[in-house]
């Protein structure tokens, strides 16, 4: 019998693991994955001649195995040990409404590869469903999540500037990434031309100037090699493996197990609460209970509605903690796909390395006192403006003599690129539903994912291409490509909404605690808990949520409340 359980080692279990440990809880983690060691596990080593294929995956095998991951950018040779085969993992969507589901099972999930941009939500984001009627509302507000931001933030190293916006709040900063001066020249043309926007640095979970506290946990400082999708040896960026997990074994609470396929909670019928996770091993398929006091579930938001709607008994017959009928349901992802490419006319200036960051313009639209832009909610943006290197003009042709060395004695041009992040309204016909007769190799029933943008959404899409090609006509830049088309929901890589907080055991799944409304020792933490998606990179979120309730959490048990 453990303290606690803690389903999934990802950006949430993690964080979740590290508190309860540290609060003196002993936790039991259950990753679903292959075990992964830190630096040892890792591909930033290799150099590009020893990477298969010099990096790419043969086309026959991606349409075999990677039809939908295939669709992320840091898909590779380098990277192919931490995405799942789809071939293995399959699910169901409708006809015509695709569903890019991006993931990866291994321990430390996909805090290895994510993109790393770190931004809190503000008030405008946690009262927005109060304000339009959209979702139902928050039963927090940004005051409750202010000090765990604050907690999550210092620990973790987050690179960045205070800037003074109410919808974007300024956090707690290692010094800040600076911009390329092809950056700065668009700053000042965007922000003279558009009063109210700002083109910002991004703040990214990357150690510019480790404290104290992550150099006893063995991180270094970012290296600027920009490889960080293959997993970072020096532990410069925040993930599970070089961060969360080994602060909580440092407490020496901390039990790991791996490949442990989460299968369903078990509840005690006479009181209600959760006992235990059964689990099915990934190897052996045989299936095994480990027992505890609470439960947090952390498994990815589409994976912790897969593993309530399972868990289904003759009290939860519509699957546990879901009397409300919302687990499931409201799925949602970031607006994303629109974008724009151009040349910018720059400086005759050079920068060193591959910072692994880039530049942010936070929403501007349906601010407070301006909200006549036609549509609701708002998006952000993210790009950034490098110079190319030497080989830009190599590429350019063959030559010889003096032409050709002049040619090569200068980088290539300044080129730009902005994309944006919409908010996705909350809508409950997206869902999540079991299949009624498709199992997984495991046994377990595979999923339907029926989820589209609606019509708030397109338009958000559109915006983005208009202001977007409008910013970089405004610096002078020549676009050289657009991109309107808007990606399926998934491929933000951004899901959340499926067991979502609210005031209402009645229309929601969670209260303000992140905890089962129907189960009291149940604590649900990743993205399903979400109950609008603002327009930010979540991850932080998902962070201080989990941060947040561990505390609660383990108040709770010492009260002898849950």
């Amino acid at each position: 019998m453990f303290d606690a359980i803690v389903i999934g080692s990802g950006m949430s279990g993690g964080m979740a693991a590290k508190e309860l440990c540290e609060r003196g809880l002993k936790t039991l983690v259950l990753e679903r994955g292959r075990k992964l060691e830190h630096v040892t596990s890792y591909t930033d080593s290799l150099r590009p001649w020893e990477l298969p294929n010099g990096g790419g995956i043969p086309e026959e095998e991606l349409a075999r195995d990677y039809p939908i991951q295939r669709q992320c950018y840091a898909v590779s040779t380098a990277t192919q040990q931490y995405w799942v085969k789809d071939s293995q993992h399959p699910y169901q969507t409708p006809e015509g409404k695709p569903f890019s589901w991006i993931r990866g099972y291994h321990l430390g999930g996909r805090s290895i590869m994510w993109g790393r941009q770190t931004y809190r939500l503000s008030e405008m984001d946690l009262s927005s469903n109060a304000r339009d009627g959209h979702g139902v509302d928050w039963p927090i507000r940004y005051a409750d999540l202010s000090p765990w931001y604050d907690k999550v933030e210092t620990f973790i190293g987050v690179s960045g500037q205070n800037e003074g916006l109410p919808q974007l709040p300024d956090g707690k900063f290692l010094p800040v990434m600076p911009m390329t001066d092809g950056e700065k020249l668009f700053k000042a043309a965007v922000e003279k031309a558009f009063p109210g926007r700002k083109v910002i640095q991004g703040r990214c979970a990357h150690l510019t100037q480790p404290q104290e506290h992550h150099i006893d946990l063995g991180r270094g400082p970012c290296q600027y090699r920009s490889l960080c999708e293959r997993g970072c040896s020096y532990g410069a960026y925040h993930s599970s493996l070089s961060s969360s997990l080994p602060a909580a074994q440092k407490t020496g609470n901390l039990t790991i197990v791996t490949d442990a396929i989460a299968h369903s909670i078990i509840t005690d019928p006479k009181t209600g609460k959760a006992t235990g996770v059964r689990v099915i091993d990934r190897i052996t398929k045989k299936a095994k209970v480990y027992e505890a006091k609470v439960i947090f579930l952390c498994a990815s938001t589409i994976g912790s509605a897969q593993v309530l709607l399972n868990s289904r008994s003759a009290q939860h017959p519509n699957g546990l903690a879901n009397s409300s009928d919302q687990v499931g349901r409201n799925l949602m992802d970031h607006v994303y796909g629109p974008g724009v490419a151009g040349v910018l006319p720059g400086p005759d200036t050079y920068h060193r390395g591959r910072r692994p960051n880039g530049l942010y313009i936070p929403r501007y639209r349906n601010l407070e006192g301006d909200e006549g832009a036609g549509f609701l909610r708002g998006y952000g943006y993210q790009g950034a403006v490098m110079r190319g290197g030497w080989g830009a003009n190599a590429a350019s042709g063959p030559g010889v003599g003096a032409e050709f060395k002049e040619r090569n004695h200068k980088p290539g041009p300044w080129s730009i690129y902005l994309g944006g992040f919409g908010e996705m309204l909350p809508d409950p016909s997206n869902r999540v539903t079991l299949h009624a007769t498709k199992v997984d190799e495991w046994g377990i029933p595979q999923l339907n994912i029926d989820c589209t943008h609606g019509a708030n959404d397109k338009v958000i899409g559109e915006r983005i291409l208009e202001d977007a090609r409008a910013m970089l006509k405004a610096a002078g830049a020549t676009i050289v490509h657009e991109s309107s088309k808007l990606h399926p929901p998934g491929l933000g890589i951004h899901e959340m909404g499926t067991a979502r907080m609210g005031h209402d055991p009645k229309t929601s799944v969670l209260n303000k605690y992140n905890q089962a409304h129907d189960v009291p020792n149940l604590f649900i933490t990743d993205g399903a808990a979400m109950t609008s998606s603002g327009c930010q990179n979540p991850s932080l979120t998902y962070m201080a949520m989990s941060a947040r309730a561990a505390f609660h959490a383990a108040e709770f048990l010492k009260a002898g409340t849950i």
